[in-house]
């Protein structure tokens, strides 16, 4: 038997199993996994904990030529937090899923390129990316980041 066909009947094996974990993952949960930035400068990490969500940094290339680890959130408004590190740095929390508009809402999204916190709301299109909207109270008025499953 060839190595081709004996990795389709694995592959036809295993679909099922595949498929139906894919299915049993809730709607609210989909959010969460690895996601790049549009620009391919920023990865990602969003988890649950607690029934919110969150997201962390996990990768990122704006560091002056130095690596990853060296950069800090030097922009931070409170002082004693511009030394943390921003690889790993949390820059979404408190996200509640909405299952009516199948969005997360109500969540914080803090930009360390400013020093700043914005109100968030986060989908997933149809085409399978996610949308993440930071606003000052009015989501009419806002900038929306885009990501692509990493």
């Amino acid at each position: 038997m060839n190595l081709k066909r004996l990795f389709s009947i694995i592959i036809l094996f295993l679909y099922p199993y595949v498929n139906l974990h894919a299915q049993s993952v809730p709607p609210s949960d989909l959010i969460c996994g690895k996601w790049e930035s549009s620009e391919k400068n920023l990865i990602v990490q969003v988890y649950k904990e607690n029934g919110k969500f969150f997201g962390k940094i996990v990768w990122y290339t704006d560091t002056g030529g130095k690596p990853m680890d060296y950069g800090t959130d030097k922009r931070n408004p409170d002082p004693k937090l511009r030394s943390r590190k921003i690889l790993g740095m949390s820059v979404l929390r408190d996200m509640v899923y909405d299952a009516s508009s199948n969005s997360w809402e109500d969540g914080i999204i803090y930009e360390s390129k400013h020093g700043k916190e914005w109100n968030a709301s986060v989908y997933i299109d149809k085409a399978g990316m996610l949308k993440v909207k930071g606003y000052w109270h009015f989501k009419l008025i806002g900038k929306t980041m885009t990501f692509t499953r990493a």
